[in-house]
């Protein structure tokens, strides 16, 4: 972090620790640890080059700062999952123009490597969905000639059309190197395997040829190690009971050298929200104790939530309830809040107290969802809330979730209404 941005840093956190409940100061704390998250520096917090790492250890050193204690004596709990990354070359030409990643052209999460110039046999959006047609063109491409690729022209495919082609490029992708010629917008996550030939998406902008020279590096990393990061708050007085607050800090991380995916509102904004709820609880008598946890692994399919229930270091049946929160950072049009159809008591202590403070233009119920890391907890019994901001920012999983994109329009009301529900509860 460059000097004056980490001085910057210093004074906003030493501010936001001497007031209280400032909504100007929780959101200026937020904003910092946000933007910070999601710097370069840190890769998108994904598996090149280590940016997962590099973002627990600046958690860890959060939660020593603001008075959290480690549980079990270290604030991290490692495992490990298999995971599929970019980690080097990461190049397509299509006549001569050289594709930009991540906007004009991105890889599977499950592609392996490719050196190659693709020759293209195009197939419509009918010929696909006709099983003899497919059959008989797969037969053909596989047993050799001109051909070496798939693509896939999805370009003006109707919206019912598109619902039934989901999973049949995967399909091609069994059988010969495969692109997808697209209108739909750009969408990320991560992969714990690798697709039998490269599978590549190109937007219907972009002049397709009948070539397309791929350079693409891939490693399927079996034993990745990850950690999610805990830290314990004990009640004021003696409590057999805790309430959990979670968040996951892991993102895309990047695809190739030079395209990263930041995940400032997925989810660096949720983190530093969580920071922020624990530095005001730090100074309040509380009647519970407290765990935050900072979940690894989440965009690789809850691997750290559901590590943390079968590995528990708390006792889950001593959790009174646990807040996850996750896409932070708007607010405009309200939040909503997932399980709150499974648990009206809390849900209406919510509504409650957002009526009595007008905090949010509203908190929409949701019922159950395995979107988040709340669900593991759900799963073994244990109460619990996932809550995400609604608002105008509706980038998701691609390049554009940046910092500059959120608009924090709601932070200070947001870590309020979640201080005044964990303290009525």
């Amino acid at each position: 972090m460059p000097k004056f941005l980490t001085a910057l840093f210093l004074v906003l956190h030493g501010l936001a620790r001497t007031q209280p409940g400032s909504s100007m100061l929780l959101t200026d704390y937020v904003r910092s640890v946000t933007e910070y998250l999601c710097s370069p520096q840190l890769h998108g917090r994904g598996y090149v080059q280590k940016g997962d790492s590099l973002a627990a250890d600046f958690i860890s050193r959060e939660f020593s700062s603001i008075g959290l204690k480690p549980l079990k004596g270290s604030y991290f709990q490692e495992f490990k999952h298999p995971v599929n990354t970019f980690p080097g070359t990461m190049t397509a030409v299509s006549d001569g123009d050289t594709l930009i990643p991540g906007r004009d052209f991105m890889v599977d999460p499950a592609c392996p490597s490719v050196r190659l110039i693709l020759r293209f046999k195009v197939l419509t959006p009918a010929e696909v969905l006709n099983r003899p047609i497919l059959q008989k063109t797969i037969g053909d491409l596989v047993s050799g000639g001109k051909f070496n690729a798939f693509l896939l022209d999805k370009r003006t495919a109707s919206a019912d059309t598109l619902k039934l082609l989901n999973g049949l490029a995967e399909t091609l992708a069994a059988f010969s190197h495969t692109v997808v010629w697209t209108n739909e917008k750009f969408t990320w996550s991560v992969a714990s395997e690798q697709l039998n030939y490269p599978l590549i998406y190109v937007q219907g902008t972009v002049p397709l040829q009948k070539e397309l020279m791929l350079d693409v590096q891939s490693q399927l990393q079996k034993n990745y190690s990850s950690n999610n990061v805990v830290g314990f708050l004990p009640s004021s007085r003696f409590s057999r009971k805790t309430l959990v607050l979670s968040a996951h800090y892991d993102h895309l991380g990047r695809m190739g050298r030079d395209t990263y995916f930041p995940g400032a509102n997925d989810n660096a904004s949720g983190t530093a929200t969580m920071l922020a709820v624990a530095k005001e609880l730090v100074r309040k008598k509380r009647k519970y104790n407290y765990v935050f946890i900072a979940f690894a692994g989440e965009e690789a399919g809850l691997v750290g939530s559901n590590y943390f229930t079968s590995h528990p270091l708390i006792k889950l049946k001593k959790i009174r309830f646990l807040l996850n929160l996750d896409i932070m950072g708007s607010g405009e049009e309200g939040i909503t809040v997932v399980n709150a159809t499974k648990h009206p008591k809390e849900f209406d202590l919510l509504q409650k107290i957002n009526g009595e403070k007008n905090y949010l233009s509203q908190i929409k119920s949701r019922g159950p969802a395995a979107n988040s890391d709340h669900y593991w907890f759900s799963e073994k019994g244990v109460p619990a809330f996932f809550i995400y901001t609604m608002g105008p920012n509706k980038n998701y999983h691609d390049i554009y979730d940046t910092y500059e994109h959120l608009s924090f329009a709601e932070t200070g009301d947001l870590v309020n209404l979640v201080l005044d529900f964990l303290e009525g509860m």
